[in-house]
């Protein structure tokens, strides 16, 4: 389960590079973040309003496939 507060720290000291992206399972926009400095920083700064709702897809993608499993 990812938490809110670890996404939140990866954001705050690397979001600038997608660290944030890349924790929650998002690779292409990881990368393009980290190519491209956080699209110049404007991922960044709109990525504090979603990261909430970014956890809770994760999480709940992790759930569905642990369910398809069984």
């Amino acid at each position: 389960m990812k938490k809110v507060w670890a996404a939140y720290l990866l954001w705050f000291f690397l979001g600038i590079f997608g660290a944030h992206r890349f924790y929650l399972g998002h690779i292409g926009v990881g990368l393009a973040q980290l190519f491209t400095a956080g699209g110049a920083g404007i991922w960044w700064i709109i990525d504090v309003f979603l990261i909430p709702s970014r956890v809770e897809q994760a999480n709940l993608k992790t759930r569905v496939t642990k369910l398809e499993k069984k």
